[in-house]
Parts: structure tokens; C-alpha cells; sequence
């Protein structure tokens, strides 16, 4: 176990830099014809680019800030939670100066302060309600960094520590404010160190909506609310007033989160009748797992009181219990959530029928569930025949982030710059799209698609993955005419 453990913090730290904010909404706030807007969010991109970059050993660029030893045993002794919080101080330095401590008092900065909070609300839910002790169950200490960047519309997770920007200010609030989220991204982590979900179609669908699970709980123990209370939405302190929508997701309600000129219309299913097949967005990711999501919210607020407590214990069971697996799907879930309340609670007892009935009412179990195996999601990329011209015509499409939200645009080559143009000709022709397609993909990263007929190409590029190159001259595709 503790060889797989490190093998898998080095992944993590190595490319799972898991942003809040995907940059199709960054991009959508540079042309929004706000002029001061337009530069924090230019700023914003400019800032996620070098720093994927760096990670990926790009020549030219200056070395990434050199990381501290990771601080030692948590000061109040074994199974006390560790945090950590510096101060970038409007860099992008990381880890930047210390200013808290665990034990120190509050500093008095709301965005440290919160941090510190954050931090010790999701341990403390790990360990109260399920005896875990930090992420990996063995006392990881917990790091963050605020202040990250000037004006920087983001927060992200990237194996090793949270960092969080301070937003703009119009659109977005400082990214400490916002718990559920926290305790989102530090979940990932936890999913990564137990069940190994992959991210594609229905596992990756589950690992996402396991994020929003726990994500949900830390901000529902944080505040004392009962699974009545609970609002169960998921980054509903990221928004100020400018932004038409309550929150990213909607465990109560998926579908109904946000209706906006700039994000579109929520498009998360609560159903397996309205399941969506797509390869965009890792076979849809975010958008499916508003199925298992709703499930959730059906058995807590069935079982009332404390969600943590009894449907929390059950998805916690499941979740790190040994019959899980890498390629699990809802309908297996389903069965070891099924188990575990049986396990946790008798067979017969209220839990178990309270999940039953859950998995039924979202279509997982019983007629109503619809076979998803294969599909368009899972066909193999494909490349080659015959040589790109001029009237090639070529489609980008960029999904995933925390909302899952798609941005793409078909364009001719002919309608490109004369260098972009000859560029696309070349990859097109040649083998180097398909050489990236099976770089892996991680939780909250995003994916590109590129579809042409003739040459027929289609191929899935995880962005950790992409040269920096390649990544501009996708977005600059993207990027509308004019």
C-alpha cells in the first residue's frame, strides 16, 4: 500500500493541478468588453499556462519556485491535522511566506484565515465522521496559498496544496470563501489515494460526484446543518451579483444551478433516462454526475439529520471498502452502497431501503436504467487518410473543469493566420495528435477534441498532457472571429 500511496502522490503532484474555474469562463470574461475585467482575466490565463508549463519541463521558461520540505508531525501530536497557509503576496510564487501555522492564532487576512478554516473543516470531517486521519488516512499535513496572483479568477489543487486567487472582484469573490469547494478538490485527493476511480465516463462521472458528496458534508458539519437545512449546492460563494445562477451544481436539484450568458444553462442530468453519451468532457464527467449526486440527496434527506452520519458513512464505506474498483460504474456502485448500509446498519433497516429506493428513483437499478457501456465515449481516436488543403475544415472543442462546460468552434484553415494554417496542415497529416491522445487525465483538468472528415482525424487531448505550443494553438482556434 504505501508503495501505491507514493506512487500515486507523485502523479498527483506531478500534473494534477485540479482549477475551479475552467478557462472557457476566463476567456468569456477577456471578451466580455469590460476593459479592466479583460485584463485580470487575460492575466488569470496567462498565470495557468506558465504554470502548467513549468510542470511540464517546457524549455525557456524559468524553473518553477522551489517547494519546502513537507512540514513535519502536526503539532498537537499524532491525529491532529497539520495546516499550513503562506502568502504569495500577489506572485505566483508558491509556496510563498508562511503567515499561519497550526496552533498560531488568526492573522487577521480573511483570505489566510479562511484558508486555515478550510483546511481544518475538511480533516475534521474525515476524522470525526469516519475516523480518516487527513487525505491519506495517515496524517498528511495540509498545505495552502492565498493571494495567489493579482486579481486571479482561480483556485486549484495540484497534488501537493491548495492555492487561491483573490478574483476579480466583479465577477468572482476571493476563492477562500467558498468551503464546499475546498473540500471538493481535497477529496480528489482521498478518491485518488482509496478507490482509484478513473476519470472517464461513469467512473469519472462517480469520482466527481463523490468530490461534490464530501464537498457538501464539510460545508453542511462546518455550519451545523441537518440534511433539511443544507442548501446542497456546490460553489455557491464563488459568484457575486453580476452572475446569473445560485452555484456550479445542484445536488437537490441538478439542472437548475445556473442559467447565465457567459456559462450557459446548467446541463447536468438527475436522471439515467436523460443520461448524456458524449465524449466531450472525459465521456461527461461533470455533466452525468448529477445522477449519483441527486442519488445522494435523496437517501440523506430520506434518513434526515446529520447527512454525514448515516448516508455519508454508507458512500465513505464504499468509497475506500475493498470491492470497489478503477472502472467502477453507477450500477455497481449502487450494489456496494447497498452493502455498506447493510453492513453499517442490518439488513432491513430503514438505510438500506432508503438507498434502494435512491438508486431506483434516478433510474440505476430497475427498467427504467439505460445500458452505457462503449459508446462514442469510449471509441479509440483515429488519424490519417489523405492530405489536408485549404478547405479543410476542422472542429476544436474543449471540455471539463469544475463545471464541465463545453466551448468549441469549427473553422477553415483557409480562415486561420497563414502560419496557424500551415501548422494545423502538418498535424493533421501526421502522427503527432495521436501520439498525445493517451497521455492520462486527471480529476477537474481539461480535454480537447479535434474532429476532421478529410483528413479523417479524431482524437482526445488531455491538457496536462499538451506542449504549451500546441495548447495556444488550440485556443487560439477557439477563439471567436474578430
Amino acid at each position: 500500500m504505501a508503495g501505491r500511496t507514493l506512487a500515486v502522490m507523485r502523479g498527483m503532484s506531478e500534473f494534477a493541478r485540479c482549477q475551479i474555474v475552467p478557462p472557457y469562463v476566463l476567456e468569456a470574461l477577456a471578451a466580455s468588453g469590460d476593459p479592466q475585467v479583460a485584463v485580470w482575466a487575460t492575466r488569470s490565463l496567462a498565470h495557468d499556462a506558465e504554470l502548467r508549463a513549468r510542470r511540464q519541463g517546457l524549455p525557456g521558461l524559468a524553473p518553477a519556485p522551489s517547494m519546502p520540505s513537507r512540514p513535519g508531525p502536526a503539532p498537537g501530536g499524532p491525529g491532529a491535522p497539520h495546516r499550513v497557509v503562506s502568502d504569495a503576496r500577489g506572485t505566483d510564487a508558491l509556496p510563498g511566506t508562511l503567515v499561519r501555522d497550526e496552533g498560531d492564532d488568526p492573522t487577521g487576512d480573511p483570505a489566510a484565515d479562511e484558508a486555515y478554516d478550510g483546511l481544518g473543516h475538511t480533516w475534521q470531517l474525515y476524522s470525526s465522521a469516519f475516523g480518516r486521519n487527513s487525505l491519506d488516512g495517515r496524517g498528511m499535513p495540509m498545505l495552502a496559498t492565498v493571494h495567489f496572483g493579482r486579481a486571479y479568477d482561480n483556485a486549484f489543487w495540484d497534488g501537493t496544496q491548495m492555492v487561491f486567487g483573490d478574483g476579480d472582484g466583479r465577477y468572482f469573490q476571493r476563492f477562500t470563501r467558498s468551503l464546499d469547494v475546498i473540500g471538493h478538490e481535497l477529496t480528489h485527493g482521498v478518491t485518488e489515494l482509496t478507490a482509484g476511480l478513473t476519470y472517464r465516463g461513469q467512473s469519472g462521472a462517480l469520482n466527481e460526484s463523490v468530490s461534490d458528496v464530501f464537498g457538501s458534508l464539510v460545508r453542511q458539519r462546518a455550519l451545523g446543518h441537518d440534511a433539511v437545512e443544507a442548501d446542497w449546492l456546490i460553489g455557491a460563494d464563488l459568484f457575486t451579483d453580476v452572475v446569473q445562477g445560485d452555484a456550479l451544481r445542484s445536488l437537490k436539484a441538478p439542472g437548475t444551478a445556473y442559467d447565465d450568458p457567459a456559462l450557459g444553462r446548467d446541463p447536468q442530468p438527475a436522471h439515467m433516462r436523460d443520461y448524456v453519451q458524449t465524449t466531450d468532457d472525459n465521456g461527461g464527467v461533470h455533466i452525468n454526475s448529477g445522477i449519483p449526486n441527486h442519488a445522494f440527496y435523496l437517501v440523506a434527506t430520506a434518513l434526515g439529520g446529520s447527512a454525514w452520519e448515516a448516508a455519508g458513512r454508507i458512500w465513505y464505506a464504499a468509497l475506500t471498502g475493498p470491492g470497489i474498483s478503477a472502472d467502477c460504474d453507477f450500477a455497481t456502485f449502487a450494489g456496494l452502497t447497498t452493502a455498506a448500509a447493510e453492513a453499517e446498519f442490518g439488513g432491513g433497516s430503514r438505510e438500506v431501503s432508503a438507498v434502494e429506493s435512491a438508486w431506483d428513483a434516478v433510474g440505476v437499478l430497475g427498467p427504467a436504467a439505460v445500458p452505457v457501456p462503449g459508446g462514442a465515449a469510449e471509441q479509440p481516436p483515429a488519424e490519417g487518410g489523405g492530405e489536408p488543403g485549404a478547405a479543410t475544415e476542422v472542429l476544436v472543442r474543449r471540455t471539463g473543469g469544475l463545471a464541465g462546460l463545453t466551448r468549441e468552434r469549427s473553422v477553415r484553415l483557409a480562415d486561420l493566420p497563414g502560419q496557424d494554417a500551415e501548422v494545423w496542415r502538418a498535424l493533421l497529416g501526421g502522427g503527432q495528435l495521436l501520439a498525445l491522445a493517451d497521455a492520462p487525465t486527471y480529476p477537474d483538468a481539461y480535454c480537447y477534441e479535434v474532429c476532421c472528415r478529410a483528413p479523417k482525424v479524431r482524437v482526445s487531448l488531455p491538457e496536462p498532457g499538451l506542449p504549451g505550443s500546441l495548447r495556444d494553438l488550440l485556443e487560439r482556434t477557439l477563439a471567436p472571429e474578430g
